[in-house]
């Protein structure tokens, strides 16, 4: 019976002809050293990688390379372990790079580990015991100082029981790696072979991917369909982050993939040369930067050469924290919340690493609100609630769950579900179908919007209040976002509508003195003909004022919806529009479509009033014109 493959895979470090390669063919039974080099130089040179069994489980295990020379290839596999199986041969003790690596590790941020003391057959029991002792004092303050140091013998097999046991304790304690995000797997090579085709090798940082799924390598922009997938050396319809795994997609020419290229879903990642990070620099001698200092850049399985930015000073010093901005000389695909390595070009050496908050468009300037943005997202980045949240919070304009999501590098679903729980709990609101306002970003528009009507109540009190349009103009937002605030405020009584205008609730309309007199006067005038109203001009001549002011008081009508503008140059009275509708509906349902030439002898008025009657109903949809004839619109 196959054992269950969880999603979690291991890795070895430590010092090269430790033992490493050797533990893991004794653990699983594979040989990782693949290459005729390998075999015949006893070194491991590139990653190896074997299924490893315990009980009924299945996990991955990356065997790296422990020579100074192939550092690089050891931070392409560490990248992608969620616990180690640190190696200490006990007649050599700690070594360079036993050190390097160890450094590495605790860079990568991985918590979960066992130390294997090899080579116990080699010395004597007083050796044996104080080579643990060393290595106990050697890893205090580190990540694996509670972490069971087990000797154990490749030749003799000795101490491998036990060894096996806390591999399977540990395994017990690691959360696998949740499978909700976009699918990207940093390739670590390909290869052809012969009946398949092209084969792409590595394991998957997030997400999961199945047999006929879409994929495109970046940063070639190749696209192509899933045909086989093998995970830990066993066929399968299905790979999950961090499973060891071999992906089957013919038509695509090897010889072309590197290791560094990224698997992942199409769409979603752009190869970027900017980067912002937040960058640790190993505590000792000599190691310092400065900005714009080159340096080889470690992530996935890239490694590129890179030069350095820090942003809250021209240098760190050893043992320093800070934000960076790192542009490396090509492009590469990267997340958030990815691990770093940064190595110096001479002396070649580990001096830090860290954590990529986001890949940048273009570089940042150093600005207090963009320093306190990038630690907001670096704080953020460990949840992924909390990362949306920080997305949405910076968003200028309402925004969509795929929008969010593409900003994370998550998948549309996770957004939403998201945002759903932050509308929930107050913090964001939603905006007309699909967009999603932060409530801080919605509090700050409602500040300004209640400043915009004190203002144009001060500047027109005669108006009962601003319409939406005004509101959104003046606010530079769209309409969706302004009739959404302004619903909040009518909520909390903030805000109070005259019909389709805003106002404070404090505010009364009132005219200059002698004012309201004039609007009666003006608004009577139009009842008193209500199909053949006057213009500015003719009521300015009736109530004995000038042209601009009959114009103000017809606007101030408008406003109080006494009066309704049915062509730019052609006003009614409310009552009028309103008469004038009933007689067309009745009308119609009684007689039929009706003949427009017919309708200014109903309403006993002339074509110069009843036309723009008509054209106005149309446009408000109550009515339908097909030739010269009106038609009643369904509902």
């Amino acid at each position: 019976m196959f054992p269950e493959q969880i999603n979690i895979t291991l890795g070895t470090a430590g010092h090269i002809d430790h033992g490493k390669t050797a533990l893991i063919r004794n653990l699983t039974g594979c040989d990782t050293d693949r290459l005729k080099e390998e075999k015949e130089r006893g070194m491991s040179i590139e990653l190896g990688f074997a299924p490893c069994r315990l009980g009924n489980l299945q996990v991955g295990v990356v065997d790296v390379p422990g020579h100074e020379n192939f550092i690089r290839t050891m931070v392409a596999g560490a990248t992608s372990i969620d616990g180690v199986i640190f190696v200490v041969a006990a007649d050599d003790g700690v070594m360079p790079q036993t050190r390097e690596h160890l450094d590495i590790l605790t860079l990568l941020n991985i918590r979960h580990g066992v130390v294997a003391l090899t080579k116990s057959d080699r010395v004597s029991p007083d050796e044996l015991e104080a080579a643990r002792e060393a290595v106990r004092a050697f890893l205090q303050g580190t990540f694996l100082a509670e972490a069971p140091i087990i000797p154990v013998s490749n030749i003799t097999g000795e101490g491998l029981g036990e060894l096996y046991r806390q591999i399977e304790a540990m395994v017990a304690t690691i959360r696998p790696r949740p499978l909700d995000g976009l699918f990207r797997l940093p390739v670590e090579r390909a290869f052809s072979t012969k009946g398949y085709g092209t084969v792409v090798c590595g394991v998957p940082v997030s997400g999961s991917a199945r047999i006929g799924d879409e994929l495109v390598l970046l940063p070639h922009d190749l696209r192509g369909r899933i045909k086989a997938i093998q995970v830990f050396r066993r066929p399968g319809q299905e790979v999950r982050a961090g499973q060891c795994t071999a992906i089957n997609i013919p038509h695509w020419d090897h010889r072309l993939i590197r290791r560094g290229d990224v698997l992942t879903v199409p769409d979603c990642f752009v190869p970027r040369t900017w980067f912002a990070c937040r960058l640790r620099l190993l505590p000792g001698q000599g190691i310092f930067l400065k900005s714009g200092s080159r340096a080889k850049f470690h992530t996935g399985t890239a490694d590129l050469t890179a030069t350095v930015y820090p942003m809250t000073a021209p240098r760190l010093q050893a043992g320093e924290e800070a934000l960076v901005q790192i542009r490396t000389d090509s492009a590469l695909v990267a997340g958030p919340g990815d691990r770093f390595i940064l190595r110096s070009l001479s002396p070649v050496r580990t001096i830090g690493g860290g954590c990529i908050l986001e890949p940048l468009p273009q570089r940042r300037r150093r600005r207090p609100e963009v320093l306190a943005d990038l630690e907001a997202l670096a704080d953020a980045l460990a949840d992924e609630a909390r990362h949306i949240e920080h997305h949405l919070r910076r968003a200028m304009a309402p925004a969509t769950p795929d929008e969010l999501a593409l900003a994370c590098m998550r998948t549309p679903e996770q957004a939403r579900q998201v945002l759903c729980n932050l509308v929930r709990d107050d913090r964001a609101i939603r905006v007309g179908q699909t967009g999603y306002l932060h409530t801080e970003a919605a509090e700050r528009l409602e500040a300004r919007l209640l400043t915009l009507l004190d203002e144009y109540h001060c500047r027109c009190p005669e108006s009962p209040g601003m319409t939406l349009e005004q509101v959104y103009q003046a606010l530079d937002t769209s309409k969706e976002t302004a009739a959404a605030c302004a619903e909040r405020l009518k909520a909390r009584q903030a805000v109070i509508k005259h019909g389709q205008r805003l106002a404070l609730p404090s505010h009364r309309p009132r005219l200059a003195d002698g004012g309201n007199l004039l609007a009666e006067r003006a608004e009577q005038a139009f009842r008193n003909r209500p199909f053949a109203p006057p213009g500015a001009h003719e009521l300015a001549a009736e109530l004995g004022i000038t042209p601009p002011q009959a114009t103000a008081l017809i606007q101030t009508l408008i406003e109080r919806e006494r009066l309704v503008r049915v062509a730019p140059d052609l006003v009614f009275h409310r009552e009028a529009v309103e008469n004038a509708r009933r007689i067309l509906i009745e009308t119609i349902r009684r007689e039929g479509p009706l003949e427009s030439v017919r309708f200014k002898y109903l309403l006993a008025t002339t074509r110069k009033f009843a036309i723009p009657l008509l054209d106005y109903f149309d446009r408000i949809g109550l009515t339908l014109r097909r030739n010269n004839t009106r038609y009643l619109r369904p509902n």
